[in-house]
């Protein structure tokens, strides 16, 4: 099973109005939270799956999603520290 927060406490938002099908959050969130829809574009999938990392924010260019880096950039840190890795940006 997949980690997951606690039910409905994600800040992730996402507005399917503004959203012009560039597919740049399916391409950058690391836990698949977005996929393609029949119409072109971004269909919200679970948000209780969101590590709050913000990189479906920062790459999204039409301000169709809002999320408050806060725990899950935390955790993406601290998972990549133990990992050996870099750590992602959170700003």
């Amino acid at each position: 099973m997949p980690f997951r927060y606690l039910e409905n406490v994600v800040t992730l938002q996402y507005d399917p109005e503004k959203c012009k099908g560039c597919e740049k959050c399916v391409e950058v969130c690391p836990h698949a939270i977005f996929a393609m829809d029949e119409n072109g574009k971004a269909r919200l999938g679970d948000r209780d799956l969101c590590i709050e990392c913000g990189a479906c924010k920062r790459n999204c260019p039409f301000d169709a999603i809002s999320v408050r880096a806060g725990v899950g950039c935390a955790w993406a840190i601290l998972a990549s520290t133990l990992r050996g890795r870099p750590a992602p940006s959170c700003e």
